[in-house]
């Protein structure tokens, strides 16, 4: 973990625009927002300069985003930002950064979902979409989209860390969920896209229901499973039923199991986040912890059905 030596301020933000792309440095420049990788700096009305600022992986991460999501974007049915220019790493700022379309909307961490049936049509609409086979030289997911089995020691670390702090209201039916899904027989499809990360700060909402995702820094290939967790994630009560019958093709019963166990790492990974602080972030992020509150209630109802 680290976070930038450099002040990333409005000026600065111009000056590396004059320096790479001066077309665009007359444009006002303010802060967007600061995420867990990257800093996010409105351009006008319609753009934002994205910089790294903390993990060093980032780095790679936008430019995987710019090579490859503005092929992927005309296809999907929800706004996603789309790259447009690259900043390469300079004698000012020694790390790549790119220009991309900035989507209006609240994340849903703050601005929950709330309209159940239209916000899981939409999530199943942008997945059906999205979930297509992938060309072979597309990026591995080091893990997600991965056999779920291969997590099952993150998942007991979180969950001791979680217990111990008093975050989880019954450990044993929380492994009894997990113990289920790593069970399931493995993805024997072929390789899918996959947004790779699709918890409630990464998807935009307005008027209750979802407007946009963002955040593609891990997308990857893989097992759907992962991506299909977020019906437990980001729906509201009663919602997932509808997104399950409405993604297309119907997942079985395998890949749902597999599903579950991924949305109870993000709810496990949400508490910790949220409402312990890790990651040398001490508070975490507050918005964090309610959604993966509510996430870890429907997983467990769901698994006494």
């Amino acid at each position: 973990m680290t976070h930038t030596e450099t002040e990333i301020t409005a000026e600065f933000v111009r000056d590396l625009l004059r320096d790479q792309h001066p077309d665009l440095a007359d444009r006002p420049v303010r802060l967007g927002a600061r995420g867990w990788d990257n800093q996010l700096w409105r351009l006008g009305d319609d753009l934002a300069v994205r910089l790294p600022w903390a993990t060093r992986s980032a780095d790679a991460l936008l430019r995987k985003e710019y090579a490859w999501l503005p092929g992927l974007a005309p296809g999907l049915p929800l706004p996603v930002p789309v790259p447009q220019r690259l900043g390469e790493p300079s004698e000012r700022f020694p790390r790549p950064w790119i220009v991309t379309t900035w989507l209006p909307g609240s994340p849903a961490d703050r601005a929950p979902a709330t309209r159940g049936a239209k916000a899981a049509d939409a999530l199943a609409d942008f997945l059906t979409a999205l979930h297509k086979p992938a060309p072979d030289e597309a990026p591995a997911g080091h893990g997600r989209g991965g056999p779920l089995a291969g997590c099952t020691e993150q998942f007991t670390r979180q969950l001791a860390s979680a217990t111990e702090q008093g975050l989880v209201p019954d450990a044993e039916a929380v492994h009894a969920v997990w113990e289920d899904a790593a069970a399931a027989p493995a993805w024997s499809g072929p390789a899918l896209w996959l947004h790779g990360d699709l918890h409630p700060a990464n998807v935009l909402t307005d008027d209750g229901t979802f407007c946009g995702v963002i955040d593609f820094g891990d997308l990857c290939t893989g097992d759907p499973a992962c991506d299909l967790a977020a019906a437990w994630v980001l729906l509201p009560d009663g919602a997932a039923d509808r997104f399950h019958a409405a993604y297309r093709p119907a997942p079985d019963p395998a890949t749902l199991r597999r599903a579950r166990g991924w949305a109870l790492l993000r709810a496990l990974s949400g508490l910790l986040i949220g409402e312990a602080g890790v990651h040398g972030r001490p508070g975490g992020k507050p918005t964090w912890g309610p959604p993966a509150r509510a996430a870890l209630r429907r997983l467990l109802a769901t698994a006494r059905r």
